[in-house]
């Protein structure tokens, strides 16, 4: 064997060395690659238990009888963004009931509203009597410190007075909020509720009001939160409120089928089971020749 092929094959095997060698650090290097993908898979599952446990809180699973209206909800948890919370609640004046709703960007905001509002339990009790945008100031003033960057959240808080039918309201940010009036000679079928500013953030502006509707027979409220109006299309389309107000304005059922209709509309549209944020939908209604009755009942 010549000095040319002695050579080539020292040049081999140094070759053939260098790669075992690079393979060696490969392996180390996707092992270490691999424990990081399981740590950060073992994070993720903790952070969606924990998730589906927030969720378990953030929802009642039972709502009280409110004398007077028929109640229609459903929620829907998004694992992946968003974190919405409802409650519907009678105050100790039991002629009172109120409706709080928070949507907000993610689960770590969403659970530091959920921290807020039962630190502020107590506090809102004795507050029932004041007005929604009081309320929801209160609740805001202990939010807005711990904001992480870039998170925010749309807030809803709702009073009704049955001895007059008056609903009172204050809403931050982009909770869905319609009056759907009975009356005939109404102009509009569909009313949006008015919001006093934008959403919640680290940057939020103080600019609170509140607002007031007089309710009449079958009268009627609708509540969606983000995750109905933002859900997608196989190729990227919104559902959009346009479409939102159609079924609105179109749908002449009872509540239960009405918010069954509007989940029913947004699914078949997004073409998915799970959706991307979290969806709420809440419809009250004003019952049939109830308020005379309520108002007399009431003054007893």
């Amino acid at each position: 064997m010549s000095d040319e092929h002695l050579k080539r094959i020292q040049e081999l095997e140094a070759e053939v060395a260098q790669r075992e060698q690079d393979l060696k650090l490969y392996r180390e290097e996707l092992e270490k690659a691999n424990q990081k993908l399981e740590g950060l898979l073992e994070k993720i599952q903790r952070e969606l238990d924990v998730a589906k446990r927030l969720h378990h809180y953030l929802v009642p699973t039972e709502l009280p009888h409110i004398p007077g209206f028929e109640i229609s909800t459903k929620f829907v948890p998004s694992y992946v963004q968003g974190g919405d919370c409802f409650d519907l609640f009678e105050h100790e004046d039991k002629a009172r009931f109120g409706l709080l709703l928070t949507s907000a960007s993610g689960h770590t905001m969403s659970a530091l509203l959920l921290t807020v509002i039962l630190k502020l339990t107590g506090q809102m009790e004795a507050r029932k009597g004041a007005p929604p945008d009081q309320v929801l100031g209160t609740l805001i003033q202990e939010v807005l410190p711990q904001i992480p960057q870039g998170d925010e959240a749309d807030l809803f808080y709702g009073v009704c007075d049955r001895r007059h039918f008056e609903f009172s309201y204050c809403l931050v940010g982009n909770i869905y909020a319609y009056y759907l009036p009975s009356s005939p000679d109404q102009k509009e079928p569909v009313q949006t509720l008015s919001s006093c500013t934008g959403p919640l953030r680290g940057s939020f502006d103080h600019n609170m009001k509140s607002f007031q509707l007089s309710l009449h027979p079958r009268d009627r409220l609708v509540f969606c939160t983000r995750g109905i109006v933002e859900a997608l299309s196989p190729q990227g389309e919104p559902f959009g409120e346009e479409r939102l107000l159609g079924l609105l304005n179109e749908n002449k059922q009872n509540v239960h089928d009405l918010r069954q209709e509007i989940f029913y509309q947004v699914q078949k549209f997004s073409q998915i089971k799970e959706p991307r944020r979290d969806q709420t939908v809440v419809v009250l209604e004003v019952k049939d020749r109830i308020i005379k009755l309520a108002k007399n009942t009431l003054k007893k």
